[in-house]
């Protein structure tokens, strides 16, 4: 879709365009009483296949309900030449020729007046509006355009993308198996940590804890659950190289086997795990659903580089001074996957406050529970260092 927005929309703008875009929101999208939610739930159906689910579109230039997911809503309107339809279950606007959801101001406002009627008659109220700036607020932007200056090594992020993680430092330990003891060492910032999940073509490395019931940030291995914890584990596991990787010793110049590691040299004040839910190979493309349990709260010490002689033989051990947050961490969002590799849905949910937690799904927005969140699969998890929420 082009800047401008889409030009495919006054086409529809017709006639008693805005009064059949409201009946369409009234009875089919939001249905605020209980007369429209029966109708809509013996009508909406989609025409081709029947089906009640599989994101169901309604056509907006014709009585036409069909599958977003199996394309029948597509071949409706490649074959009728009608451009637009109707998401019933969030109200988008989707057009076939820019291939988008599109934006055009009328519509979002009808929108958000039929869906403000919906809410009052559930008894809802405003209870979950979206928030927009004030006059006030739009003001002070016009009069202070400027964003504030970020330095090139800040860790604090200006946007919402995986950049606001940036700030991550890894040690690339590979100690030859001589006599000469050599070590090098390879600084390399990255983005975020991306951890292997057992159920994946690649071996998960075996991790002693499951047996003994011990806990690490909290998280108990009784369950037999995997961790997030004990993905980072592997992630810092030593790695022998084996005679096929030999490198050339720094010390005393000759090949040697060798063993790897990875650890953490600095930490941002956002760190931003990532699950490798999907996986992608010549042979293979599939999700991943293993259950990782993750913890509300995360102490990164035992994967420092500082710490990095305990770990040599696989030892861990939690840190025993608890008035220091740097290494310590809060969780305050999580991003999920509903659906497959061919066709899913993202959903987050978000903490505002020490246990207020908010599900966003699309534009809309519910309370959620901290099982909820602990419960759910996990794609990504991101967390703040602690002294934020004394701030």
């Amino acid at each position: 879709m082009s800047p401008a927005g889409c030009p495919h929309v006054n086409g529809f703008k017709v006639d008693n365009w805005k009064q059949n875009l409201r009946v369409i929101y009234q009875c089919f999208v939001w249905s605020g009483s209980a007369e429209t939610r029966k109708r809509k739930a013996k009508s909406c159906i989609c025409h081709m296949c029947g089906a009640h689910l599989n994101r169901l579109h309604s056509c907006l230039s014709c009585v036409f309900f069909g599958c977003f997911t199996k394309k029948h809503i597509h071949e409706h309107a490649k074959n009728k030449r009608h451009n637009l339809a109707i998401d019933l279950l969030y109200g988008g606007i989707y057009c076939f020729v820019c291939q988008d959801y599109i934006y055009d101001k009328d519509m979002e406002q009808i929108a958000k007046e039929e869906q403000r009627k919906a809410w009052k008659l559930q008894g809802v109220g405003e209870k979950y509006s979206t928030w927009e700036p004030t006059k006030r607020e739009l003001e002070l932007l016009r009069h202070n355009p400027k964003r504030r200056k970020i330095t090139t090594n800040c860790t604090i992020g200006e946007g919402t993308s995986s950049a606001a993680e940036a700030g991550y430092s890894k040690s690339c330990l590979t100690p030859p198996l001589s006599s000469c003891s050599g070590v090098s060492t390879t600084i390399d910032p990255f983005w975020d940590i991306s951890l292997d999940l057992p159920g994946s073509s690649t071996p998960f490395w075996p991790l002693s804890p499951g047996g003994d019931g011990s806990t690490l940030n909290g998280e108990s291995h009784l369950s037999g659950a995997t961790t997030l914890t004990d993905c980072l584990r592997r992630f810092t596991r030593p790695e022998h190289l084996g005679s096929s990787a030999k490198i050339k010793c720094s010390g005393c110049h000759s090949y040697q086997e060798s063993t790897k590691q990875l650890t953490m040299k600095k930490l941002p004040i956002v760190a931003c795990f990532h699950l490798k839910r999907f996986e992608h190979s010549a042979k293979l493309r599939r999700k991943i659903p293993t259950y990782v349990s993750f913890p509300l709260e995360l102490d990164m010490t035992p994967f420092m580089a500082s710490s990095k002689e305990s770990r040599m033989n696989g030892q861990y051990q939690q840190s025993v001074d608890v008035f220091n947050n740097d290494n310590k961490y809060s969780l305050f969002a999580v991003v999920n996957h509903q659906g497959t590799l061919e066709s899913g849905h993202y959903t987050t949910f978000i903490r505002q406050h020490k246990d207020q937690w908010f599900k966003c799904d699309d534009a809309v927005i519910t309370k959620a529970s901290i099982k909820d969140v602990l419960d759910s699969e996990g794609y990504l998890l991101f967390y703040h260092k602690q002294f934020l929420e004394y701030e």
